[in-house]
């Protein structure tokens, strides 16, 4: 280590600016002094971001989390963090302090947060700043399952689009999923078990998602996943494990016996021509494929180099 990056580390950890880096998998792997003071972490662990706010939310301590569910709001908070390059936005500690903290992602998925504490600034309209984030947030969420909703996971289809053009390697990958014989379900157990299997759905997919990737719902049983940086067959492997997992759950209980519940998703990879709407249709496309193919599956679409899509067995 030269004397240059060594005087660094030693003035970051006595800095009382906030600092740390998550890795892709949203685990802390370096934070200074004032960063794990704040959210009560020791020095020799390295906890996941929900690990950390789940213990401080129930110790009350670090940041304040205004909610009555927050396994709801856990999920509904993820579904959006790291979802893009930069952002900043204002939040409390339990401690009294206010901190202006912001997100930078690189392009392999890596989080540094830093944070200054802004406790005598601007506080008259710290409500109105508030009320503000509250309100963008609830605009990108779905109301009922707590991911990303429509608008959100739109505008992530779009990042990714213009990631392609700008250089043609970086081939991305949507994914349309939908959820088997969903009519029949509510038929048969209501749409208050309905409801519950979408919820209890959407959680097993989001759990199983990468940093980089945008998981939401559409409408009604139909989600979408939004895969930057992965070719179609990477693709088929991650949403082969999703089917896998959602193929093992038993989404309403032991009330109704030894219920299980389905899905088929298609998949299609960007093009350098694609826009949003084209992408999705081809993926839209795939899906169709895959209910006509009996469901449980997935089928990649069509590329320009194959032109009949591919299933991948179930």
């Amino acid at each position: 280590m030269d004397e240059t990056t060594h005087q660094l580390i030693e003035m970051l950890e006595g800095s009382p600016v906030l600092v740390g880096l998550y890795d892709q998998f949203d685990r802390l792997r370096k934070a200074n002094r004032a960063f794990r003071q704040a959210y009560s972490i020791r020095s020799n662990e390295d906890p996941t971001w929900s690990e950390i706010m789940r213990r401080n939310f129930s110790a009350e301590t670090g940041t304040v989390v205004r909610t009555t569910n927050f396994e709801e709001w856990l999920i509904s908070t993820q579904s959006r963090r790291g979802k893009v390059g930069y952002r900043a936005y204002e939040t409390d500690l339990h401690d009294g302090r206010w901190l202006w903290m912001t997100e930078t992602v690189s392009d392999d998925g890596w989080m540094l947060c830093v944070a200054s504490v802004t406790t005598d600034l601007h506080s008259d309209n710290r409500s109105l700043r508030q009320d503000r984030d509250n309100a963008v947030k609830a605009s990108y969420t779905d109301e009922l399952t707590g991911v990303a909703n429509r608008r959100f996971v739109m505008a992530r289809i779009d990042d990714m689009l213009l990631q392609r053009r700008l250089d043609i390697r970086l081939s991305g990958c949507l994914a349309v999923l939908d959820i088997d014989h969903f009519k029949v379900i509510n038929d048969r157990f209501g749409h208050a078990a309905g409801d519950e299997i979408l919820c209890r759905f959407a959680k097993e997919i989001h759990a199983n998602i990468r940093r980089s990737d945008c998981f939401g719902r559409v409408g009604g049983e139909e989600f979408v996943l939004v895969m930057p940086r992965t070719s179609a067959a990477e693709a088929a492997l991650v949403l082969e494990r999703m089917l896998s997992v959602v193929r093992g759950m038993n989404p309403l209980g032991g009330g109704h016996g030894d219920f299980r519940c389905t899905f088929s998703a298609g998949i299609a990879e960007t093009d350098t021509a694609d826009v949003s709407l084209s992408l999705y249709a081809r993926a839209d496309k795939a899906l169709y494929a895959a209910k006509s193919g009996g469901r449980n599956c997935i089928v990649v679409a069509e590329s320009e180099a194959d032109r009949s899509p591919q299933s991948v067995a179930p």
